[in-house]
């Protein structure tokens, strides 16, 4: 496959925490992954975005989103569950990418449909195997059906 014809992958990383933010910027960047990475803070925010109300509205749809639970306005679990009701968002795979452990919050994460959870490493070079991981998963292997036009 010719480097031209590769499109970059359209991530939203809904994230509050800016240490957390630059680690994912910085990782992205370590593993080459050609993207094109959008941030929001909250999850009022988020929904803004993925619905493209106001300062969001010429915004594309995201190919991923990485979704932390602890977040401010509206928390990661209400995020999820408004994505997949979402007729046009329902099929975007949904990575939970939190510090929580907590049983209930991974429970309800898979009830909600999130296509995967994982615990933010606090090792610097595990976040990025992590991060490595997850782009060369969802962007090597897995298959997506082809969006209409």
């Amino acid at each position: 496959m010719k480097e031209e014809n590769v499109k970059p992958v359209k991530i939203l990383l809904v994230e509050d925490n800016e240490p957390d933010i630059d680690l994912t910027k910085e990782a992205l960047a370590e593993f080459k992954m050609l993207n094109e990475l959008y941030v929001v803070k909250d999850g009022v925010e988020a929904m803004s975005f993925l619905t493209k109300i106001d300062k969001y509205r010429n915004m594309p749809t995201p190919d991923l989103i990485l979704l932390d639970l602890n977040l401010p306005k509206k928390n990661g679990i209400e995020v999820l569950a408004e994505i997949k009701e979402e007729k046009d968002l329902k099929k975007i795979p949904v990575v939970i990418l939190t510090t929580s452990e907590a049983e209930e919050d991974i429970l309800k994460s898979y009830e909600l449909n999130a296509s995967c959870y994982i615990k933010k490493p606090i090792d610097l070079q595990q976040f990025f195997k992590v991060v490595k991981s997850f782009g060369d998963f969802w962007f090597s292997i897995v298959r997506y059906p082809k969006k209409k036009k």
